[in-house]
C-alpha cells in the first residue's frame, strides 16, 4: 500500500523546508540554520526538510516563553482548560492525517499511528477535567485562631524533550497537563521525527490564535542534542521532562541537578512477562507477541524477556515459534501488516550487533533474525522479529535493545521468576500471566515486581492515560499522564494565616519582649 503524503503534508501545514522554531504564533529563523533532511523508514523517500534551531533561535524562544508565562499564569485554570479542550477537538479533526503522518514518518503501524493521536485526544480530555481539580489540603494548626492550608502554583517554563518512537503522544502528556497548571512549554522533538511536531504546533497555533492566547505558551525548537543541552543547562527552565535512553537521561539529570533544577525522566525499559503454569496460554500468546513485535520492538514498554514456568516452557515456546511464522512484515500503512520498519540504519545496526552478542554469550535462536531485502523493503530498515533462548545474566539481556528481539528463559518457583524479572537495571513495565490469585497478589505486593507498572493478565505494552506512567531504577523515576502526575508541573506552597490578636509560636516556644 502506497500513500500520497503530499496532500496530508499540505493539510497539516508542512512545507518543503520548515522553519527551526516556533513560539506559538510565529515561526522564527535566524537564517544561519543547518538544513536537516527527513526520510521515511517505510520507503526510504525524503519527506521534507527542516532547519535546525540556532542559539539565537533558542534564546528568542525562551524569552518569548518567559513573557508568556507572566500572562498565562494569571488565566484561571478552567479557562486554560478550555483552551486544551479546543486543542483536543482540533486533534480529533486532524486525527486521520496526523495518524498517517506518524505512521509514515516513524514507521509504526497505521493503527498505532491513529492510537497515538487518540492518546493525545484522551489526555486533553483528562486535562480539561483536571483544570477544575488542582486541589490543595487544609490542615489543623496547633496554634489557636490559625488556619493552615497548601496550594499549588505553576512552575514556569517546562522543557519537553521527546523521543522518536512516540513522536507526539508523550509531548501531549506533558503539554496538556502543564498548560492547565499554568506553565508554558518548550518542545524539542527527536530530530528523527520532527515533521509530526511541526504539524502539532500548526494545529495548536490555530487554537491559540482563535483565543488570543499569548505568544510563547507553546513553543517548538527543532534541532539535535545541542538544543537539549541548552535546555538542560538553562536556569530559566523550571522543569525538564526528558524521554529517551538511560544514557541521555543521565546526562540530562546531571546537568539539571547541577543547577538544582527539576527533572522528570522517562528512560529505558527491559520488560518481562512471567508465564505461570496457571496461565491462559492463548491470551498470554497475544500479549507476548504484541508486546515483543509491536512498533517493531521500539517501545520503552516492549516485551524483551519471557520468563516461562518449566512445565509449560516447551508448549509455549512452540506456540511462539508458530505465531512468529505468521507475522506479516512490511509497509505499516497496510492494515494487514503486523510489523513495520525500524526507525533508521543505525537501529538496524544495533539490532544485528545485539543478535551477534547474544550468540556469542551462548544464546540459542529458535526464530532467526535478519534484514529483509527486495521489493517493499528498499529502505533497508525492515528486520525479522527473532526469539532466542537465553539467560537473564547475559550482558546483552541486561541491556535494552530497541528492536524486536525476545529472550526466553525458564523458572521453577515464582520467587525465582520475580527475582529474574527484577534482576535488570531498568524498572519500567512488568506483567504476570496467571489465573492463580495468590500468584497475582504476590507479584503486585511489596516483595513482587519492582517496576513502576505491574500488570496481571495483560502484557507490558499499552498504557492508559488514567494511570501515572513511569518506572524505577534506570528508568528514571518520573511519572507522566494520569493520577496525580500533575503535581510535578507545579510548586507546592504551605500557608499559615493568623487571625488572632496575638502571635503564638509553634512548638510552644516563648519569645516575649
Amino acid at each position: 500500500m502506497q500513500i500520497d503524503i503530499d496532500p496530508i503534508l499540505q493539510r497539516l501545514g508542512i512545507k518543503a523546508i520548515n522553519e527551526a522554531s516556533s513560539t506559538g504564533k510565529n515561526w522564527n529563523s535566524a537564517g544561519t540554520n543547518a538544513i536537516h533532511k527527513v526520510f521515511s523508514p517505510v520507503d526510504g523517500k525524503q519527506i521534507a526538510e527542516v532547519k535546525f534551531a540556532s542559539e539565537d533561535d533558542y534564546d528568542t524562544t525562551i524569552k518569548k516563553a518567559q513573557e508568556a508565562f507572566k500572562v498565562w499564569r494569571t488565566w484561571p485554570s478552567p479557562k486554560r482548560g478550555e483552551i486544551v479542550r479546543q486543542l483536543g477537538e482540533a486533534l480529533r479533526d486532524n486525527k486521520e492525517d496526523l495518524g498517517k503522518l506518524v505512521s509514515y514518518e516513524m514507521g509504526k503501524s497505521l493503527q498505532e499511528g491513529y492510537g497515538e493521536v487518540q492518546e493525545m485526544i484522551d489526555i486533553c480530555d483528562f486535562a480539561v477535567g483536571l483544570s477544575r481539580q488542582l486541589y490543595g489540603l487544609t490542615m489543623h494548626s496547633e496554634r489557636p485562631l490559625h488556619r493552615m492550608y497548601e496550594q499549588w502554583h505553576p512552575l514556569g517554563i517546562v522543557g519537553i524533550i521527546s523521543a522518536f518512537n512516540f513522536p507526539v503522544a508523550v509531548w501531549s502528556w506533558n503539554a496538556a497537563l502543564a498548560m492547565v497548571c499554568g506553565d508554558v512549554c518548550v518542545w524539542k522533538p527527536s530530530e528523527k521525527t520532527p515533521l509530526t511536531a511541526v504539524a502539532c504546533q500548526n494545529i495548536i497555533q490555530k487554537v491559540f490564535e482563535a483565543n488570543d492566547v499569548p505568544e510563547g505558551v507553546s513553543c517548538l525548537l527543532i534541532g539535535d542534542r545541542t538544543i537539549g543541552e541548552l535546555m538542560s543547562n538553562d536556569p530559566r527552565m523550571a522543569l525538564i521532562s526528558a524521554t529517551g535512553s538511560t544514557r541521555m537521561g543521565k546526562a540530562v539529570s546531571a546537568a539539571v541537578g547541577a543547577r538544582l533544577g527539576k527533572s522528570l525522566l522517562e528512560l529505558g525499559g527491559n520488560n518481562a512477562i512471567i508465564i505461570s503454569k496457571d496461565a491462559d496460554l492463548e491470551t498470554s500468546l497475544i500479549g507476548a507477541v504484541f508486546g515483543a513485535v509491536g512498533t517493531a520492538g521500539q517501545r520503552c514498554t516492549s516485551t524483551r524477556r519471557l520468563i516461562i514456568h518449566e512445565s509449560v516452557y516447551e508448549e509455549f515456546k512452540n506456540k511462539l515459534v508458530k505465531a512468529y511464522g505468521q507475522l506479516k512484515i512490511g509497509n505499516p500503512l497496510d492494515e494487514k501488516i503486523h510489523v513495520g520498519p525500524l526507525i533508521d540504519q543505525d537501529a538496524v545496526k544495533s539490532y544485528l550487533e545485539s543478535i551477534e552478542k547474544c550468540k556469542a554469550e551462548g544464546g540459542n535462536f529458535v526464530v532467526e533474525g535478519g534484514v529483509l531485502e527486495g521489493e517493499g523493503y528498499e529502505s533497508g530498515c525492515y528486520v525479522k522479529p527473532c526469539i532466542a533462548e537465553a539467560k537473564n545474566e547475559y550482558q546483552i539481556v541486561q541491556h535494552e535493545t530497541f528492536a524486536p528481539i525476545l529472550y526466553l528463559m525458564k523458572y521453577s518457583a515464582l520467587e525465582e521468576a520475580i527475582a529474574m524479572q527484577n534482576g535488570v537495571p531498568q524498572g519500567l513495565s512488568s506483567a504476570i500471566m496467571t489465573l492463580n490469585l495468590r500468584e497475582a497478589e504476590q507479584f503486585l505486593s511489596a516483595t513482587g515486581s519492582d517496576c513502576g507498572i505491574a500488570n496481571v493478565n495483560i502484557g507490558t505494552s499499552g498504557a492508559e492515560i488514567g494511570g501515572a506512567f513511569g518506572g524505577e531504577k534506570e528508568t528514571g523515576g518520573g511519572r507522566e499522564s494520569g493520577s496525580d502526575a500533575w503535581k510535578v508541573y507545579m510548586r507546592r506552597q504551605t500557608n499559615t494565616i493568623n487571625y488572632s490578636d496575638k502571635l503564638p509560636l509553634a512548638q510552644g516556644i516563648k519569645f516575649d519582649l
